[in-house]
């Protein structure tokens, strides 16, 4: 009786499962074997494998890489800040409330700051450095998704340092650790669960970002999540668009494989 009411709380998961997560994969898989006129061809494959969108893929891996070290050179001690705080649930608040505006508006918004008569430049005209091409940039790109992908980084890593057993840092620096050994040796060591979720919560879709490309870094920085929409919506060759897609599911469950908890 028991594991037949299991059974019948697990169909409403399963079947969320087989909808929107196994039937959209089965749908790419199956048009990545079709070219632009409809026929069956195995060279959409063959044609990812060119130069171009080998250095396509070499491009998002590498601006993954740089938003998801910098969102955890920013994340990590902030977490470990909002740990030691008073009023911490507030200050989390705060963090994560920009991640419910539309990632549209932020995007829009960041364009009004880093524009040639924004905030930012007008900042450096006042300190006299003068007005600077902010926008289009690979800084201004970076910027804005360390700034989109924080929350994400943050809240992992701060539920690791909050379960975290205090006294363990306290026997660390009462043997005479220092600051800086007792975070190498104690409290990084026992928070990596946590990085590696905020890791997983960056890179993976850090690697098919499309909008911020277009909108802040003006189509400067060419991603595997751009090449998709211009395939889909822009040459209508949905074959190639979906034989990207495919080589982007592995990437993904690769790192997840890769960053996954062992134990």
């Amino acid at each position: 009786m028991v594991n037949r009411t299991r059974n019948l709380y697990l169909v409403p998961y399963i079947t969320w499962i087989a909808l929107f997560v196994v039937a959209p994969i089965v749908l790419i898989v199956y048009y990545s074997f079709f070219d632009v006129e409809g026929q069956f061809t195995l060279g959409n494959y063959v044609k990812f494998f060119t130069p171009v969108y080998m250095k396509m893929t070499l491009s998002s891996f590498w601006y993954a890489l740089l938003i998801t070290v910098f969102s955890l050179l920013v994340a990590y001690p902030t977490a470990y800040l909002l740990t030691r705080t008073k009023h911490k649930q507030l200050w989390l608040l705060l963090i994560i409330l920009p991640s419910w505006i539309n990632l549209l508006l932020k995007a829009y918004a960041f364009i009004g700051l880093f524009g040639t008569y924004g905030f930012a430049n007008a900042v450096l005209e006042m300190v006299g450095i003068g007005t600077q091409q902010i926008l289009f940039t690979d800084f201004s790109f970076i910027f804005v998704s360390v700034y989109i992908f924080i929350p994400f980084m943050v809240l992992p890593i701060y539920n690791a340092l909050e379960e975290l057993n205090p006294s363990l840092v306290y026997a660390s620096r009462d043997l005479g650790a220092s600051s800086w050994t007792t975070f190498r040796r104690v409290i990084f060591p026992l928070t990596i669960d946590g990085v590696k979720a905020g890791c997983q919560a960056v890179f993976i879709p850090a690697l098919s970002l499309f909008m911020i490309t277009r909108l802040i870094a003006g189509n400067r920085v060419i991603t595997l999540g751009t090449a998709i929409e211009q395939h889909f919506l822009v040459t209508q060759d949905w074959g190639m668009g979906a034989t990207i897609a495919v080589f982007l599911i592995i990437a993904m469950a690769i790192i997840m494989i890769l960053t996954g908890n062992r134990r």
